[in-house]
């Protein structure tokens, strides 16, 4: 594809060495909705690309606490409780018999709202455009075509003229360009931008049921089990619940040939899952989703940053992919257009800005990486177990007791977006995993497994 000089057109054009007071979002999702929506209340003009793909079913289903502040920031939060189930919390099962840990959201009361909600994601992420369009944002209904340029020798990327002429933009303009396009990864295939990868490479199918028991924890609890290979999710749902099985991609071709087949087979073979979905009937399709954790090495240039799962995206164990999407629209917002758009003027005050927020993602993707290895490898239950452990002895003013809830308080408070980045937190987990841990079995004994084996060892 062409590269363009800008410089060089700059030289011509000398109103093209200051950006348009118009921001171009590409891509329609939950992270790109949320910051028009934001940057409408600042009464900073912009225009969302939106090419109308409305998947029927969307993972993330599952809330946080962490992404209320942000509902009633945009003043949409009774709007998305009366289309939910109000979530109290988060219940983990480790197969059949294993250990059960259950988390309320009260613990985190003070510092996040005690709740959260299951909500249906195609209606969710109308909504969030819907009240975008609200405030004023701009939508242009079609899909951005963009391609790679320079900016002073940089690479960079721009919109097309079509693109322009469809937005009815300026074609002698420039715009600050935002990829909210989710894992399309828009402005990183334009420009070959690479992204780390994350260990696991697992695949997850889901579907909605009708009367698959969900009467083992509180009413909009969510169910997330260790299987005997993978891991599952229960998501109550108005009227419904969301079952959803994430597997190695091996072990998944011994499940059948389609997605139909490996969900079913998943449920029936699986004891934990069995009994509950004696009765269901499945009333959606079931949906594929390639789950792999993935980083942009680069997160903004001349000219664009990148937004939502276009930077990056977490293992959806805890749920975090809507916070992230959100909390990067909040973040990207409050860096860079807190004080009006002015500072897309000033290239040293713009790069500061960017290299904060981008320093602030890559911070949030670490801290939840590590606390979904906790899960994945089995230590937060073994840390769960011995603190019950410890709680039970007695102990002078009653210390193990407060130390067994002052875990479980910051457990909670990571899982639910608050304290998820806190040193504090993230120290004090890896002490409990180094020094806690006695006389309770092995980690591998709870660990999410790729393929089906019996436990290694019972031994602490």
């Amino acid at each position: 594809m062409h590269h363009l000089d800008l410089k060089a057109k700059r030289d011509m054009l000398p109103e093209m060495s200051d950006f348009s007071d118009e921001i171009v979002i590409v891509g329609a999702g939950p992270a790109g909705c949320t910051l028009a929506a934001m940057l409408a209340q600042r009464k900073i003009r912009c225009v969302v690309f939106d090419d109308d793909k409305r998947p029927e079913l969307l993972v993330g289903e599952s809330l946080i606490p962490g992404v209320v502040p942000v509902f009633q920031q945009l003043g949409l939060e009774d709007r998305i409780a009366a289309m939910s189930t109000r979530k109290p919390g988060a219940s983990f099962f480790v197969t059949d018999d294993g250990p059960r840990l259950h988390f309320s959201f009260k613990n985190v009361e003070g510092h996040l709202p005690p709740y959260s909600y299951n909500t249906p994601r195609p209606e969710l992420d109308n909504l969030l455009r819907l009240r975008a369009e609200e405030l004023g944002a701009r939508f242009v209904h079609t899909r951005a075509e963009l391609e790679p340029c320079t900016i002073d020798g940089v690479p960079s990327i721009q919109l097309s003229s079509a693109s322009l002429e469809q937005a009815g933009l300026n074609p002698n303009g420039r715009y600050f360009l935002v990829d909210a396009s989710g894992r399309a990864r828009t402005f990183s295939r334009v420009m070959n931008i690479p992204a780390i990868r994350g260990g696991r490479d697992d695949v997850a199918y889901f579907a909605h049921f009708e009367d698959f028991d969900h009467d083992e924890v509180e009413t909009g609890q969510v169910i997330i089990s260790v299987l005997r290979a993978g891991w599952s999710w229960r998501i109550p749902l108005p009227g419904r619940l969301s079952v959803g099985i994430v597997v190695n991609k091996e072990h998944a071709k011994t499940l059948g040939k389609t997605a139909e087949e490996r969900l079913e087979n998943a449920i029936r073979q699986e004891p934990i899952l069995a009994a509950k979905g004696s009765r269901a009937r499945r009333v959606s399709p079931v949906m594929t989703y390639t789950n792999y954790q993935l980083l942009s090495e680069q997160g903004h240039g001349p000219g664009w940053v990148l937004l939502g799962d276009a930077f990056g995206f977490v293992d959806p164990m805890l749920s975090p992919g809507l916070f992230m999407s959100l909390e990067g629209a909040r973040l990207l917002d409050t860096c860079l257009f807190s004080k009006g758009s002015s500072i897309l003027n000033h290239p040293q005050d713009l790069k500061r800005a960017l290299d904060r927020y981008s320093r602030r993602i890559v911070q949030w993707h670490h801290a939840w990486t590590e606390l979904v290895r906790y899960f994945y490898n089995g230590e937060i239950f073994r840390i769960h177990l011995a603190g019950k452990n410890l709680a039970m002895k007695p102990s002078p003013f009653n210390i193990a007791s407060i130390m067994e809830r002052h875990s479980t308080f910051h457990i909670a408070s990571m899982a639910s977006g608050g304290y998820t980045r806190s040193l504090y937190s993230r120290s004090l987990m890896r002490l409990l995993s180094k020094y806690l841990v006695w006389q309770v079995p092995a980690a591998e004994n709870f660990a999410v497994r790729d393929a089906w084996h019996p436990p290694r060892s019972q031994a602490a």
